[in-house]
């Protein structure tokens, strides 16, 4: 397989881009990392980029990400709304497992809003899905499905009773 090949190849995998935990709030629309490619405290922040960026890429689809290398003498994000506003968020120092944190608490989505719109998301979009606050009420409401037995009966070919019964 081509996209298995390179520098830590499990990064393109769908597995691991779904794992992700930092879905960004509606507002945010550019999230940009600067950092430099040598020193100890862009360490941190070099991590970050190459193991979480493409998890933030692939949860954040409508959200434009932009690395800057070599272009400041500290590392930080900023993240920019939709109303114009910017916010800057400190990495100086931190390993990227804190960084994760930190964005999960500040910019991320609550736990309650992920686990409703996940609710939201699964109970539209599967058609498989029916009864009581679902599209259809009923299976039979499905074309091609038989009818309700209540209603019309099945046919004997199709009920075990008559098809299994011992013939005499």
């Amino acid at each position: 397989m081509p996209f298995m090949k390179g520098k830590a190849p499990v990064r393109r995998s769908i597995q691991y881009l779904s794992a992700g935990r930092l879905a960004l709030k509606e507002k945010i629309k550019v999230f940009s990392v600067n950092y430099n490619t040598y020193g100890d405290h862009h360490e941190g922040a070099r991590d970050f980029v190459f193991w979480n960026i493409p998890q933030i890429q692939y949860k954040n689809p409508a959200v434009q990400v932009v690395t800057f290398k070599n272009m400041t003498p500290s590392p930080f994000i900023k993240c920019y709304y939709e109303d114009g506003k910017q916010m800057l968020i400190d990495i100086d120092s931190k390993n990227r497992n804190e960084i994760m944190q930190h964005l999960i608490n500040v910019v991320g989505k609550s736990q309650e809003t992920l686990k409703a719109e996940a609710k939201f998301a699964e109970k539209q979009d599967n058609p498989a899905n029916f009864g009581v606050g679902c599209a259809k009420h009923c299976i039979c409401e499905v074309p091609g499905q038989l009818p309700c037995p209540g209603v019309v009966p099945v046919p004997k070919h199709m009920r075990g009773k008559y098809i299994y019964q011992m013939k005499e």
